[in-house]
């Protein structure tokens, strides 16, 4: 049967929401609403774009403006092509940090790539479920050590264990600050890569296991080449961490202004120069703006390296 009671209250209810609406004049326009809202979210995204890049502008600015009064004082080929770094003696030639912050990113990514790599080919590939979410949480926990905490242990623990395979009196240089940034930036680059390879539709190689090819064949010619957008976006990101270190870079480096003769030489880089001389120089002195120029360097090389590396991926997704 039908309820008439129940049908003629919906009904009733109906009428009197209308009545009501048509009275205040205000009509529930549910469309109207949610497109408003998209709108605003789109304003409040475009917004926040807007304002991180002005805030890189700004840093970019300032650092540039500040710096280019180095050269007021300082020629360009005598701060960029000698190696004589006296401010005391007014003498500021750039050129050895310059050259160590390129030999340690080089060197760093030497090492830590093919580490990074195969260390998130093993966690994606091969390593049995419940292994694998023992080992993720603790890579990511390892990227929250604090910077000092790894220059502290390469100070007492590296640097002892290099003299003495080494045979040196002092073993800071190159290879123990390489070796210090490889471990802090292995699990940004691991935990990223180890995303990028297990994105990988599981099609691909179902496809190349049916065409006979076996685990470390797809591995080589279909999922890395599958991944290989978010592995050199990990690559960015962790390079863009080791070239701007600090802390442990200056425990372990040695910071003496020469160009090394062998990796276990002390030496120093733009970072390491910075941190050691801008508490004890005015703000406006030759020696002051020289270090502005220096972070601005260290600023124009890791937007360099994020230009090479997109421009190498459309290149070679271009013709892939």
């Amino acid at each position: 049967m039908i309820d008439l009671n129940s049908s003629t209250k919906s009904t009733a209810t109906v009428e009197l929401g209308q009545s009501i609406g048509k009275a205040s004049g205000a009509k529930f326009d549910r469309k109207a609403r949610l497109r408003w809202s998209n709108k605003l979210f789109r304003m409040v995204c475009i917004g926040s774009a807007l304002f991180v890049c002005l805030v890189l502008l700004c840093i970019l600015v300032l650092m540039l403006r500040t710096g280019i009064l180095t050269f007021s004082h300082v020629s360009l080929a005598e701060f960029f092509f000698s190696t004589n770094w006296d401010p005391e003696n007014e003498h500021y030639g750039a050129l050895t940090f310059i050259l160590g912050t390129l030999a340690l990113t080089g060197l760093t990514m030497l090492i830590s790539i093919p580490l990074s790599v195969i260390i998130a080919v093993f966690l994606a590939e091969m390593t049995p479920k419940w292994l694998r979410h023992l080992l993720r949480p603790v890579l990511d926990l390892l990227v929250g050590i604090p910077s000092v905490v790894y220059g502290f242990l390469g100070l007492t623990l590296l640097i002892p264990w290099l003299r003495n395979i080494s045979g040196h009196d002092l073993a800071d240089g190159l290879l123990a600050a390489s070796i210090v940034l490889t471990i802090m930036v292995l699990p940004t680059i691991s935990r990223i890569s180890d995303d990028a390879i297990s994105a990988v539709p599981n099609k691909y190689r179902d496809a190349a296991y049916a065409l006979g090819a076996n685990r470390f064949q797809t591995v080589i010619r279909v999922v890395l080449p599958s991944a290989r957008g978010g592995i050199m976006y990990a690559v960015i990101l962790g390079m863009a961490r080791a070239i701007g270190e600090t802390m442990a870079v200056v425990m372990v480096i040695g910071n003496t202004a020469q160009l090394p003769n062998s990796l276990f030489t002390p030496t120093a880089v733009l970072t390491s120069n910075i941190v050691m001389q801008i508490s004890s120089v005015e703000f406006d002195s030759t020696w002051n703006y020289g270090l502005y120029m220096m972070g601005f360097i260290l600023l124009a090389i890791s937007l360099l390296m994020i230009v090479a590396v997109r421009m190498l991926q459309k290149k070679r997704g271009r013709y892939s």
